[in-house]
């Protein structure tokens, strides 16, 4: 595994390093959010999509989250915005909200625009959504850092990035259904929907 000091090698070589690693096909890597630590992989990698189920033990029933840089990203992979999952970006994005949006083949998808500098420039480089997930097994706490992450995940990941301890009280982000014309709130984290009108 290779560990990448945040405060040692800067943004931009810590995103470098990272798109390199998950480039190879069944990459998994610990990155800090604005939110908690999580595990992120690159769309469409069935290898590494398993693999973070082995991680976190987490049941095979439930999804996996994506990161985008921006609407058009989740666009050109078959989400379909129009309506309230637009009017949401526009309003709570970027930041720790996942909205979860129908798609053109009639599933849906949960996805979040982060508002955390490794990740825009890690997405910026990437160019296309990454698969998310908090980076703790399933059914126990966030992880406010990175050894608390690696120490909680059955395995081992590819690279992970230090970003030091998030603050106290960090909290997970907030998920809302916005497939029908209101949204519904799944799980209330860090963002506060209650006068989003």
């Amino acid at each position: 595994m290779k560990l990448i000091s945040l405060a040692e090698v800067g943004i931009e070589n810590a995103a470098a390093e990272v798109a390199a690693g998950l480039r190879q096909p069944g990459a998994v890597a610990v990155v800090p959010t604005e939110t908690v630590y999580g595990l992120i992989a690159k769309v469409g990698d069935e290898a590494a999509f398993q693999k973070i189920f082995l991680l976190k033990n987490r049941p095979a029933d439930k999804r996996i989250g994506w990161f985008a840089g921006n609407a058009g990203m989740l666009e050109a992979h078959g989400v379909i915005l129009t309506g309230l999952p637009e009017k949401l970006i526009q309003r709570y994005t970027p930041g720790a909200l996942t909205i979860i949006a129908r798609r053109g083949d009639g599933a849906t998808q949960g996805f979040r625009i982060p508002d955390h500098p490794l990740l825009a420039e890690l997405l910026r480089l990437m160019d296309m959504p990454l698969l998310q997930t908090s980076a703790n097994c399933s059914g126990m706490a966030d992880a406010g850092s990175c050894g608390e992450a690696l120490s909680q995940l059955s395995g081992e990941v590819d690279c992970a990035v230090d970003g030091g301890a998030l603050p106290p009280g960090a909290c997970g982000s907030t998920v809302v259904d916005a497939t029908g014309s209101v949204p519904k709130i799944l799980r209330q984290g860090a963002v506060d929907l209650n006068n989003w009108h």
